[in-house]
């Protein structure tokens, strides 16, 4: 009877917490580590340690969701393409569903035993103070501490303790956000080595250790050895906890994320879904994780080409979140916005139209005037504005001119924040000595000026258009077209190529290309010259920009495998 009593104190004061993939996707080159600093993110999907929290004012963070606006997958029209970001987001890990305590994956597992010395003191408090400064982004005082940690541990209780694998842990777990892979795989392996003799290879701490070690893997995209680790996680979970716990979900999650990277589609999509349907029966339908998991699984929509389905997939997260949040919140915005994006690429004007101008009018509430997110969403409602009237255009009439000009001054407006937002940036640069940009400044940089150069190439087109359709001879409709389209090579030598937006940017030089692009196929047309840039110049400019735009994405192919 003592030795169940015992036995039954031991587990309850064990605990081996696990942790989920996070993605996302994304923007930093250390999405942990800004997490700890107490920052969020919106999607990270590039990046397996964003987090997002739900909380309301640091509106800043938010600027991710620009890329649904900026590259959605909508842009289809008048020359205005961009590189859809929803299904390139698909490829990648898109998962931030950590929250709290559980951000990291770090492990406490306590002394269950009667008996208490130095070591175990010790051992707890290195242990503790190790996450304080963890979580608070400390990463070098943490790493000294965890180190002192896995010291006690193995003198205090043994070399094969499971106080030492909950030590191995969290070192590794420091080692994986610092990147340093070789470190940390061992430490790993060996936590799980010690958890499998101490409670056998079923037990499921082994199981949450195993997801841990996946996430690892799937960090690095060894996807094959990640597979291995959540299916057994997954088999090993599913028996003691059963096939309706949220820990079993979170796994199955995680596989369905990984067969996806592979390939299998099917499969993926199934597990995915399940894990949704599970979280909401545990009456979790409600939660930040499951809307993470819906968002993923409307991307996958989106990247097959299954529009309604997605469209019917967000239209759930939308009305999730108006009961949640209320309109009062740039996350309900956001959701609104990629709902926009999708009812735009199945023609659903109107309701596309509809939406965006209430998340115009609530981010006019919620931001300063000026702000780029403001810009972004002008941006989209003169591009829909544009498609509109392509699609619906009756020569003569006076609404179809209507709408072109309603477009046109949406365009110009948007184009002032941007450069506003531009110069800021630049009077910053100035006034500050050796300065350094921030990661914020870097991608209010990239996102502004992305903004710009669209613009003003949609502006060009519009120009072109607007002409053409009320068949005036008064002025040459390439004249205010190349006006535009020269202001974008104005404003990439002004703000990028290394100035304020890196040289490298990838979404800034393809944007450029396509304007440099069109303004050559204008000059093509008018077989000649004008302005300052003669015809060769431009053709040595797009061949040295399409070189860079090459090398980026081999750099990032490669990356991602």
């Amino acid at each position: 009877m003592i030795f169940r009593q015992a036995t039954a104190a031991l587990l309850r004061r064990i605990r081996f917490r696990t942790q989920t993939v996070s993605a996302a996707s994304r923007q930093s080159s250390n999405g942990l580590s800004t997490l700890l600093c107490k920052r969020k993110a919106f999607s990270c999907p590039h990046h397996e340690d964003c987090n997002f929290r739900w909380q309301q004012g640091d509106i800043r963070q938010h600027s991710n969701v620009l890329w649904i606006v900026i590259t959605g997958q909508a842009a289809l029209f008048f020359g205005i393409g961009s590189c859809p970001v929803l299904a390139e987001d698909v490829a990648r890990v898109n998962s931030s569903e950590d929250s709290g305590a559980n951000v990291t994956g770090l492990q406490r597992i306590e002394d269950g035993s009667v008996v208490s010395n130095e070591h175990t003191s010790k051992w707890r408090i290195f242990t503790d103070n190790g996450m304080e400064f963890f979580m608070q982004g400390k990463l070098d005082e943490a790493q000294k501490l965890f180190l002192l940690a896995v010291e006690e541990a193995k003198e205090g209780f043994g070399e094969c303790d499971p106080h030492v694998a909950s030590a191995c842990n969290n070192l590794a777990e420091l080692y994986r956000v610092r990147k340093v892979y070789d470190k940390a795989e061992p430490l790993y392996l060996q936590a799980i080595k010690i958890l499998e003799e101490s409670f056998g290879t079923d037990d499921v701490r082994v199981g949450a250790a195993l997801h841990n070690l996946g996430k690892f893997y799937l960090m690095q995209r060894k996807l094959e050895e990640a597979r291995v680790c959540y299916e057994r996680a997954l088999k090993i979970k599913g028996r003691v906890l059963g096939h309706g716990h949220p820990d079993y979900a979170d796994t199955m999650y995680h596989l369905g994320t990984v067969l996806y990277l592979q390939g299998n589609e099917k499969d993926a999509e199934a597990l995915i879904s399940d894990s949704i349907r599970i979280l909401e029966e545990v009456g979790l339908g409600e939660s930040y994780i499951c809307i993470t998991r819906l968002r993923y699984l409307a991307q996958i929509m989106l990247k097959s080409d299954r529009l309604e389905e997605a469209e019917n997939v967000q239209r759930k997260i939308l009305h999730i979140m108006e009961l949640t949040k209320g309109w009062n919140s740039l996350d309900t915005v956001t959701a609104a916005e990629s709902l926009a994006m999708t009812l735009q690429s199945v023609g659903k004007l109107r309701d596309a139209h509809d939406l965006l101008e209430r998340c115009l009018d609530c981010r006019r509430s919620l931001l300063p005037q000026d702000h780029i997110q403001i810009a972004a969403n002008k941006l989209s409602l003169a591009r829909l504005a544009m498609l509109n009237f392509n699609r619906l255009r009756k020569p003569g009439t006076s609404a179809a001119v209507a709408d072109l000009d309603k477009a046109k001054d949406l365009l110009k407006d948007t184009i002032r924040i941007s450069q506003h937002v531009l110069d800021g940036l630049i009077k910053q640069k100035h006034n500050i000595r050796s300065y350094e940009p921030c990661e914020d400044n870097k991608r209010d940089g990239k996102t502004a000026l992305v903004i710009l150069l669209q613009s003003l190439h949609a502006l060009g087109r519009l120009e072109i258009t607007k002409q053409e359709f009320q068949e005036s001879k008064e002025v040459s409709p390439a004249l205010e077209a190349e006006s535009s389209l020269r202001q974008c090579i104005s404003a990439y030598k002004e703000y990028g190529n290394g100035r304020l937006v890196p040289a490298s940017a990838m979404e800034t030089n393809r944007e450029y290309l396509s304007c440099l692009k069109q303004l050559l196929s204008l000059m093509t047309d008018k077989r000649g010259q004008s302005g300052g840039t003669s015809m060769g110049d431009l053709k040595d400019e797009i061949t040295r920009v399409e070189t860079v735009v090459s090398t980026g994405r081999k750099q990032r192919s490669h990356a991602s495998h």
